[in-house]
């Protein structure tokens, strides 16, 4: 029963992270749901060896139809699989917990700020080009890349909200680009707890497999109806994470 539980829940989150971002909200609830007595790093580890392969499909399918700019999304990435590996380090010697408290007010300012700005990534306007561009991707990158290795919620709607506001992209564009920065930081922590056996495998390929066909649909649903349609599952998923860590954080 839980094996059926778990593999519809990565199902849901492959379609939801494929979009905007956020499968975890599915994903790491219903694998604590499911067993409960097991360790969270064990979870989080096979959430993550599960997830990826969702999000490096999801990147691919992007990759066909939107114009990512490779030149500045390649570094990026290597930038932010090693924010990621620090993040993950750091998080063995540094307690995470004053995170947790400031997450959901950080999560409402940007919610605000995007409800209030009606025409935030409705535009593909990038505005920089060479070196500039590779330097604030790249900065991004480690910066949110260490976010995800030392705490991680709401890490792919951190990277769209940046890409539209800080690189000018639409809410599509910023997705797209997204996917491949998260698919680095994925893999980055799966190493971290592979290497200190973390990670349930046989769970994890009946997960991939269904997080691959939510990935798939959650793509087709967002090239189909295209940058407002991401615009709002990114508003919804934000709103979301702030009712879910607002709760973790002051009420439970």
């Amino acid at each position: 029963m839980e094996w059926f539980f778990i593999t519809l829940a990565s199902l849901l989150a492959g379609f939801v992270d494929a979009i905007v971002g956020g499968g975890g909200l599915v994903m790491v609830p219903a694998l604590f749901a499911a067993f409960p007595g097991a360790p969270p790093a064990t979870l989080l580890g096979t959430n993550k060896a599960a997830s990826v392969w969702g999000t490096a499909m999801a990147t691919w399918q992007y990759s066909r139809r939107v114009q990512v700019r490779w030149q500045a999304m390649l570094p990026a990435a290597a930038a932010g699989f090693a924010g990621s590996f620090a993040g993950a380090w750091a998080v063995t010697v540094v307690s995470a917990d004053f995170l947790r408290k400031l997450l959901p007010l950080v999560l409402l300012g940007v919610l605000v700020y995007t409800l209030a700005k009606k025409d935030l990534g409705r535009y593909h306007l990038p505005r920089f080009a060479g070196r500039t561009e590779v330097l604030v991707a790249g900065l991004i990158g480690v910066l949110i890349g260490f976010y995800d290795g030392f705490f991680g919620p709401g890490t792919g709607s951190f990277f769209v909200f940046l890409f539209v506001r800080l690189l000018g992209y639409d809410f599509l564009n910023a997705s797209a680009s997204a996917k491949l920065l998260n698919c680095a930081t994925n893999i980055a922590a799966i190493l971290l707890f592979a290497a200190k056996g973390h990670v349930w495998w046989h769970f994890a390929v009946t997960l991939a497999v269904a997080n691959v066909v939510g990935s798939l649909l959650g793509t087709h649903m967002a090239l189909k109806h295209g940058t407002g349609f991401v615009r709002g599952i990114f508003i919804m998923v934000v709103g979301t994470l702030i009712l879910k860590t607002g709760y973790d954080a002051f009420l439970r």
